[in-house]
């Protein structure tokens, strides 16, 4: 609800003087999506929706998660304003990456949860909100009072009109056709449908998933792996000793033992030439190898990361571990056991220096070899001194000096 048009026009002639004096995909992406934001609020929703996806393309060639994420929402909350629920709805589950600030994915929810309600999709609203309160309920009393104003509506909808559909899958919203998935009949291996049903025969004495539209399968007449399609086609006769699943458009193989990991494209030309002792899959452009020690090549073959570092290291601060890049395009990386990030640029953000080091969302956790905890910046600057006695104390202080700081979507 706008109290004052005249304000927030003042402010769009301020974001469109900026505009025009800015050439950096970062400035403009942000620039251009805030002032989506304010045509929206405006009810000029054209010129949002311009802005927005305009916004998401400068987004998206920088390469940043968080920014991508941002952009997305925000040229989302447009659409869902025009009754374009369906893009909508595609924006906001794309955007949601568990690598994301839980403030930016509880936004996220409740975005998403309120374009389900409009939509009657009261069982899927309640689960967004719901979620929206896990990631942030606890501290962030705006966001609680929001929500609980959202499921008295819900509840009230629901007793007058019922909960609507079954709620959507992520594989539902982004329009993901489930591929067929090994299965065995007796000695050999095929591949069933979501219903249990051999759809592929089983002909096979070892079966890969499908990844990118298709299988590595290798039968029980030969050592070598060959490839199929979702019809169970060959599309690469048995050639390869070893196999990685496609990503990115490329998989890794192994022709002939000695001479090292090549990539190839789906039609077997090969993308980069044999030379790797091992490999990761590719990941939004780059992809983990291993020479004399781990570095990282592009979709051409290029070295983009030296081939000097010891391993990949890289945990994340809810738990999970990542072989090689992030989404966000970072890695810990590890020298004679300290560790330090680089991007997939091969810029060195932290120098390898500390025994333990831990990607969040807006830091670095890292420890001192006394076990106490602190944390740098994306930078690489020192954020909180290392005086804590775990990583569950520096987040929280990481929290505290976040309080004021929430997502305009």
């Amino acid at each position: 609800m706008v109290d004052d048009p005249d304000e927030l026009r003042t402010i769009r002639r301020g974001l469109t003087e900026k505009l025009g004096a800015t050439v950096d995909n970062r400035s403009r992406a942000r620039l251009l999506s805030l002032r989506a934001v304010v045509s929206r609020a405006l009810g000029e929703l054209d010129d949002a929706l311009a802005d927005g996806r305009l916004a998401l393309t400068y987004a998206e060639a920088t390469g940043e998660l968080r920014r991508i994420a941002l952009a997305q929402a925000r040229l989302a909350h447009v659409l869902r304003w025009r009754g374009d629920h369906a893009e909508a709805d595609r924006l906001l589950a794309e955007a949601n990456s568990p690598e994301l600030p839980d403030r930016l994915r509880a936004a996220l929810h409740e975005h998403a949860g309120r374009s389900a309600y409009d939509q009657g999709r009261l069982m899927e609203a309640s689960q967004h909100f719901e979620r929206a309160l896990d990631l942030r309920g606890a501290t962030d009393a705006e966001l609680l009072a929001r929500i609980r104003t959202a499921l008295d509506a819900v509840a009230d909808r629901a007793a007058e009109h019922g909960f609507g559909p079954y709620p959507r899958t992520r594989d539902d919203l982004l329009d993901r056709v489930r591929p067929p998935v090994p299965a065995r009949d007796e000695t050999l291996w095929g591949y069933a449908d979501p219903d249990g049903d051999l759809v592929i025969p089983a002909r096979y004495a070892e079966a890969q998933p499908f990844r990118e539209g298709l299988a590595w399968v290798r039968r029980p007449d030969t050592d070598r792996w060959s490839l199929i399609a979702l019809t169970g086609t060959t599309v690469i006769e048995p050639s390869y000793l070893a196999v990685r699943s496609f990503s990115d458009g490329l998989a890794w193989v192994l022709r002939d033992r000695g001479a090292g990991w090549l990539a190839i494209r789906p039609n077997g030309d090969v993308a980069i030439p044999p030379g790797f002792a091992d490999v990761r899959p590719f990941r939004r452009g780059v992809a983990a190898v291993r020479r004399e020690g781990w570095g990282a090549v592009d979709k051409t073959g290029q070295i983009v990361l030296p081939t000097r570092y010891h391993g990949f290291a890289t945990t994340l601060s809810d738990g999970r571990q990542v072989d090689d890049f992030t989404d966000e395009g970072l890695a810990v990386v590890d020298v004679a056991g300290r560790r330090g990030v680089v991007d997939r640029t091969g810029r060195v953000i932290v120098p390898p220096a500390h025994p333990a080091l831990v990607i969040h969302p807006v830091a670095f956790l890292v420890a001192t070899a006394a076990g106490r905890w602190g944390a740098l910046d994306r930078r690489g600057e020192l954020l909180i001194d290392p005086v804590h006695r775990d990583r569950e104390e520096v987040v929280a202080e990481i929290e505290r000096l976040l309080t004021d700081t929430n997502p305009v979507i």
